[in-house]
């Protein structure tokens, strides 16, 4: 810890602030510490399509092109560990157990990215929202203890964003599982009741 804290300059960012444009020149590379961070990507005719969300543990950056390839904002006040790309590269250098540990975290990203087309292209509303629940259940798995409550500090707008629906349809499919007791909406999220129909449900 006292080697990243020498290469790495704490960083917090107050909920609806940028970390970075899409485009925008790549200088540095992002490791979210606490909060929530909105990943997305602008269309022409000016509305955006959010391509995911960077939970505690996560790097942003590590594509290493010349410009970031989407935009980050925070959902929530947030804290990063931001690195210079040139020295957090050479950092990369004297740690190879680091690079094989993060060449894993890109893959799992891959996997992500693979899902989130899945989502998109073949699935009916409900499979998308019951997915996107048991999705962001393992991911907060990664990094705390398994719990069938479900903080959601992204928007139903933002989750409508991510799945292609409009936040119409997202309110009504999280209202009707509620009433078929498979989920309870509570204040900071979602709990999940009945893990085996949700994942029937999800088309797992």
């Amino acid at each position: 810890m006292d080697e990243v804290a020498r290469v790495s300059q704490p960083k917090t960012y107050p909920a609806r602030t940028m970390l970075f444009d899409e485009s925008a020149l790549a200088c540095n590379v992002y490791n979210v510490s606490e909060g929530c961070v909105r990943l997305y990507k602008s269309l022409p005719d000016g509305r955006r399509q959010i391509v995911g969300f960077a939970l505690p543990g996560d790097f942003l950056g590590l594509a290493f092109m010349e410009r970031y390839g989407v935009a980050a904002e925070a959902v929530t006040d947030v804290k990063v560990c931001r690195f210079a790309r040139a020295a957090f590269v050479e950092y990369l250098d004297t740690k190879p157990h680091l690079l094989r540990r993060l060449h894993q975290f890109v893959c799992h990203e891959l996997s992500l990215a693979q899902d989130q087309m899945l989502l998109l292209g073949r699935r009916t509303a409900e499979e998308k929202v019951v997915a996107f629940l048991l999705n962001l259940q393992a991911r907060y798995s990664r990094i705390g203890p398994v719990s069938v409550n479900v903080p959601l500090p992204m928007s139903r707008q933002d989750i409508a964003d991510y799945l292609g629906l409009t936040i119409e349809t997202v309110s009504r499919t999280l209202t009707k599982l509620a009433r078929a007791k498979v989920i309870v909406v509570v204040p900071d999220g979602i709990r999940l009741l009945t893990p085996e129909r949700l994942d029937k449900l999800a088309a797992l």
